[in-house]
């Protein structure tokens, strides 16, 4: 910075840097914004996702008991018998 700087030039240049400043703090407090929602959003499929693999698991045990259960083709006797 030379010493020849007047006061108009440093009043410009530091409105030029406020400026800068203001524009760079909406953009994190928009980015912010944008990952906490992510995050919200990321906790709300962990939680769907949880309880969707226990409803196939649930549903996977009922269909094998309801397998073993319930006697097959294989498992009947041809009516020449």
């Amino acid at each position: 910075m030379s010493t020849d700087t007047t006061p108009a030039e440093l009043a410009r240049r530091l409105e030029a840097l406020e400026s800068r400043i203001a524009y760079q703090e909406h953009w994190l407090d928009t980015l912010d914004a944008a990952v906490a929602g992510q995050e919200q959003r990321l906790s709300q499929l962990e939680r769907l996702n949880a309880l969707m693999t226990e409803r196939l698991r649930d549903q996977q045990r009922a269909l094998q008991e309801n397998d073993t259960a319930t006697p097959g083709p294989e498992d009947e006797v041809p009516p020449h018998y």
